[in-house]
């Protein structure tokens, strides 16, 4: 079963579900845990090889989104969970996105930050050239690259050290598995924008995440049970980088 960690609230019976994205762990979320946990339950989880989710689980060959998810789903079951309000970012809303899919019932709302929807021209090229020299550079090389690219201000230099640090806790192997998932990506995401799901939705992007933005704006423009919350100033990474606003206004759609 994955790591994670909980905080109980004395009296609230609702529950607030963090994802963090490839690379990252649920360190990512130390913005948010104590606004949240003041006012909901609260689960943490770090992904399969993220993190403290090394030891007591299955080795497979490859992954899938669907397999992923379930490692979530699976935590929920064991903790009686019944239903949560699901908060992720960045690849972890591929997953929640995936759970909604799957188990409808488990999720009362989703907040999707730093939300992969399509992936434009620019990173699908980034993408198959990451896979062709994956099997050359070393792996920590590849991924400072592509959080380079992702975010390449100046300012969003905390956050790339942020993901950067935590990444350096993989595996090489590891690494190499949640790469080779991206190779599914595409058809996954298709899906999502072609099938919705009667789940309360709410993107938080940065204005600054140009890989990601326009497609975000395209579908809740065409998605009346979704909305759009874009921080300025603010790049992929906007739980840290604008953590106020955006605590805020989780806490705010989640009420």
């Amino acid at each position: 079963m994955l790591h994670y960690t909980t905080y109980n609230h004395p009296t609230s019976t609702q529950w607030v579900t963090f994802v963090h994205g490839a690379g990252g762990s649920s360190s990512v979320w130390f913005r948010q845990i104590k606004a949240f946990k003041e006012k909901y339950n609260v689960l943490l989880v770090d992904l399969r090889g993220h993190g403290k989710s090394k030891l007591n689980l299955k080795t497979v060959r490859k992954y899938s989104f669907e397999f992923v998810a379930q490692d979530v789903v699976e935590v929920l079951d064991h903790l009686k969970i019944q239903s949560s309000h699901f908060i992720g970012i960045s690849l972890g809303t591929i997953l929640i996105r995936e759970i909604a899919e799957k188990h409808p019932e488990k999720v009362d709302s989703m907040l999707l930050a730093g939300a992969i929807l399509k992936l434009n021209f620019q990173s699908q090229i980034l993408m198959k050239v990451g896979y062709w020299l994956k099997a050359i550079l070393p792996y920590m090389l590849l991924y400072r690259l592509f959080a380079f690219i992702i975010l390449p201000r100046k300012k969003h230099k905390p956050s790339r050290n942020i993901f950067v640090k935590e990444a350096k806790k993989l595996y090489q192997k590891e690494f190499m598995k949640w790469y080779k998932l991206t190779t599914d990506v595409n058809k996954v995401l298709k899906i999502f924008r072609q099938k919705t799901v009667n789940v309360p939705t709410l993107f938080v992007m940065g204005d600054e995440d140009y890989m990601f933005l326009p497609p975000i704006k395209d579908f809740v423009g065409k998605n009346p049970n979704s909305d759009l919350v874009v921080i300025p100033n603010c790049g992929h990474i906007v739980n840290v980088e604008a953590y106020e606003q955006f605590n805020n206004t989780a806490l705010g759609f989640i009420k």
